[in-house]
């Protein structure tokens, strides 16, 4: 037992110690896999550039690291961790584990954002596109949570199965405008995440996440609070409504970004949120970096093993990113529902 002396010198109880030092070891282990996915990131590739080459590099070599891999790992940081935050805010609001903007449908509603602008301006630029993308997914997530506000939802994993079919149908009106109007392959193009178009002059558009990601971490103690209910928020003074809709907008305008600039890359905003808080708990204050760093090192070894398992060819990293995420998701859900049980 834990004596009155050893509190006021700061001792913890031992659980807390061992809890603390588990906490460690996760943030170092996500630390170091995003370290070492980092640097094969930036020589791994067609192009011959190696760690010694760095010392001496010539003008093709040069081109390709500030060109292609620099701007390549820099997109891949701000996609994955932006990604992962969105989802883990999502996850607190709606008090779900499963909600993301995968299976809230936001990034279904992205898909036909970018479609509409499409047929509506076909010269728009690239912002133009991300500007509508952004209004649809917030519509998109506002009518997801105004359909869970109003079903009486007795079992955690039917909440993502509404988004999921929300999303179906979603995804089913994109399918058909692009087919009418012969957009199949641009769509295709747009929604699945790949990274190997990245290049100095076409991902600046992923800065804006970052600022997300800062204002996500600001108010991350008023996205607690929201968590737990609105009777419970508005009892403590929040502004429960306008704290939602700020969580809202910023998953909304992540997914939307990250779609325009890169693609989808599924499962990312669900299982990394996922697997950071079963380790560390619940304080959104405290998880929220982790999960960033998780969120970015997952993508960079996905995009790793897309560039490796056909090279010279390269597998998109949507496709290896949803084998990966599909088996985690799959073992969360079993886990969910034995605990349930």
């Amino acid at each position: 037992m834990t004596t009155t002396t050893d509190r006021r010198d700061g001792a913890a109880p031992p659980r807390v110690r061992r809890r603390r030092g588990v906490q460690r070891w996760h943030v170092t282990a996500a630390l170091a896999a995003l370290v070492l996915a980092a640097a094969a990131s930036l020589f791994v590739g067609v192009g011959d550039l190696t760690p010694a080459d760095v010392l001496d590099l010539d003008e093709a070599q040069a081109r390709v690291l500030w060109a292609s891999r620099v701007p390549r790992l820099l997109a891949i940081l701000l996609a994955g961790s932006a990604m992962a935050v969105a989802g883990l805010v999502m996850m607190h609001l709606t008090r779900n584990r499963f909600v993301s903007p995968q299976t809230a449908g936001t990034t279904e509603w992205v898909g036909l954002g970018i479609v509409v602008a499409t047929l509506w301006a076909g010269g728009t630029s690239v912002f133009g596109k991300m500007v509508v993308g952004v209004v649809f997914a917030l519509v998109g997530t506002a009518l997801f949570v105004w359909l869970l506000q109003r079903l009486v939802l007795t079992d955690v994993v039917v909440v993502p199965l509404v988004g999921i079919l929300l999303g179906g149908v979603v995804s089913a009106a994109t399918t058909f405008l692009a087919y009418r109007h012969d957009l199949l392959q641009t769509v295709d193009v747009w929604m699945n995440g790949d990274f190997s178009g990245v290049l100095a002059g076409r991902y600046e558009l992923l800065w804006l996440v970052l600022a997300a990601t800062v204002v996500a971490y600001l108010w991350a103690d008023r996205f607690s609070v929201a968590g737990m209910g609105e009777g419970f928020a508005v009892n403590l003074g929040l502004p429960y409504t306008r704290v939602v809709m700020l969580g809202l907008a910023i998953a909304s305008v992540v997914t939307a970004v990250v779609v325009v600039s890169v693609g989808s890359i599924p499962f990312l905003g669900l299982v990394v949120p996922n697997l950071v808080t079963l380790a560390m708990g619940d304080n959104l204050r405290r998880v929220l970096p982790v999960t960033a760093l998780t969120g970015a090192a997952f993508v960079l070894v996905c995009d790793v093993l897309a560039r490796t398992i056909r090279h010279p060819y390269e597998v998109p990293v949507g496709m290896v990113g949803g084998v990966v995420g599909g088996v985690l998701f799959v073992w969360l859900l079993l886990r969910a529902r034995r605990r349930v049980a």
